[in-house]
């Protein structure tokens, strides 16, 4: 990467490859940020949540300007194939150039949000960009609840213009986002130790899926791993007894769950028929997704018999609750064509245990750009897990960022972009999260915009950042700046 042009942009970046930032285990990239500002004597503050801010004075003729933000967040997103065998903890990316595109080996890149970290410490430390006053904010634990947005500290931000750098599509601006809400349940079992003889044992697992944004790429057709592996079961579970052993699928609450696995017993006359059942059923999936999935693998193998077993209600009240769990889009906007109002993402199903005994966790997460909506679907999700005996709670969700079209940054950033490049930019909403709705609560007089280079397979290790787009967005940024 340090190869790539722009280099004051993918030197950086390559740095921020190096060090782990995992959700909530920030300490690292937080203390190489602040040993950033201090080898280039640039000011910096904190606080208490360990949010990051520097800041650098205007140049020459810039002094009386309005000071500008530019915002990203230093976490990251850890997902990795299955095959990869990689500590987020304590190991960097590795990361290859393909072509257009910069990709991680089997793990996903960081290019969520380590891209716009690059580009604001680019624009701090450039030697050519005139500029107001500039600051750069950090925030950390975005992908997993919008920890350091919500937790902004008083006092931290000094400029009243913002631009997020935390936008994954090409010439497009952003003005408005989807706010979002999580939804975890628990449905606590006594394993079933005693179980009756005749029973043939097999592992099922689904692979291959592309995954992604369960904002982004929610409307894009893609299977949820954890919606296909509990499909087939019941559709077992309708033609012969069916227990279930383990099921588990999905990792994040913001990644469409890529993989599944469950270990079912079946009684033995069954073991021909389950192989038979699985062809029928691949066929029905690749008429489905075929266009869509093309790596997409269910896959069907003999297991020895396990030692425990979920009970039969539970298991019975499990599938009939995960089936019903609603996932994927719910509703278009109908104000803003092509854009995705409400949806949901039914995430992992994970098998755990704690102090009260074994439990079966679900995780979702609900997001929509009209706020009634949003509580809507999440009181859909829990009348479905509730189905299970599941306990169900919700997480504090997040607000969205409503539109405001006659934004002074947006013209400023859409006359730079027609002045580049000789075409017009997509003014959009998007139905992803972004930080933006939190800053406007302590910081209601901002203006705001969000921009960024093109990047694919966000939060899957499909993701790969484009080196042309990046090329231009910071073209683009620096003209921005250079305008305000």
């Amino acid at each position: 990467m340090n190869q790539l042009s722009p280099a004051e942009v993918f030197s950086i970046f390559h740095e921020i490859t190096k060090v782990p930032r995992p959700s909530k285990h920030e300490e690292q990239i937080r203390a190489w940020l602040v040993h950033f500002a201090e080898s280039h004597n640039i000011e910096y503050r904190t606080d208490a949540i360990g949010n990051v801010v520097l800041s650098v004075p205007a140049t020459a003729g810039y002094e009386s300007h309005e000071g500008v933000i530019l915002q990203a967040h230093i976490d990251m997103v850890c997902e990795k194939n299955s095959d990869v065998e990689h500590d987020f903890m304590t190991e960097g990316i590795s990361t290859y150039v393909d072509g257009d595109y910069v990709k991680a080996r089997g793990t996903t890149l960081g290019g969520d949000d380590g891209i716009g970290m690059a580009m604001a410490l680019a624009a701090l430390t450039s030697k050519d960009l005139p500029h107001p006053a500039l600051e750069a904010l950090f925030t950390v634990d975005e992908e997993t609840g919008l920890t350091g947005a919500f937790n902004l500290g008083e006092g931290m931000l000094r400029g009243r213009r913002l631009i997020n750098l935390d936008s994954e599509d090409d010439g497009q601006i952003f003005i408005g986002c989807a706010g979002g809400i999580d939804t975890l349940a628990k449905l606590y079992y006594t394993p079933d130790l005693n179980f009756e003889d005749g029973l043939f044992a097999a592992h099922i697992k689904v692979s291959g899926l592309q995954g992604g944004h369960s904002g982004d790429d929610i409307n894009k057709g893609r299977a949820n791993a954890n919606k296909l592996l509990v499909r087939f079961l019941f559709k077992i579970s309708k033609q012969t007894e069916l227990r279930i052993s383990h099921i588990g699928g999905g990792n994040l609450r913001n990644a469409i769950a890529r993989e599944a696995e469950a270990l079912i017993l079946v009684p033995t006359e069954y073991k021909e028929q389950l192989r038979v059942e699985l062809n029928h059923y691949l066929a029905e999936i690749e008429k489905e997704y075929g266009d869509v999935e093309r790596d997409m693998r269910i896959e069907l193998e003999s297991a020895p018999l396990p030692s425990t077993l979920l009970p039969k209600l539970t298991s019975e009240r499990l599938l009939l609750a995960l089936y019903a769990c609603p996932h994927g889009v719910y509703a278009m906007s109908k104000d803003m064509p092509g854009l995705v109002e409400t949806s949901t993402n039914l995430a992992s199903v994970k098998m755990r245990s704690d102090d009260r005994g074994e439990y079966i966790e679900i995780n979702t997460s609900q997001r929509s750009s009209v706020e009634s909506q949003k509580h809507n679907l999440k009181n859909m999700v829990e009348c479905a897990l509730r189905l299970s005996g599941a306990e169900v709670t919700h997480g504090d969700g997040y607000p969205g960022w409503q539109p405001n079209v006659n934004s002074p940054l947006l013209d400023i950033a859409h006359r730079a972009y027609v002045e580049l490049t000789g075409s017009e930019p997509e003014v959009k909403a998007i139905h992803a999260g972004l930080e933006c709705g939190l800053f406007l609560e302590k910081y209601p007089y901002l203006d705001m915009v969000s921009i960024g280079p093109q990047m694919m397979g966000v939060h899957s290790p499909s993701e790969q950042l484009s080196i042309s787009s990046t090329q231009k967005t910071w073209e683009w940024l620096k003209r921005i700046i250079s305008s305000l």
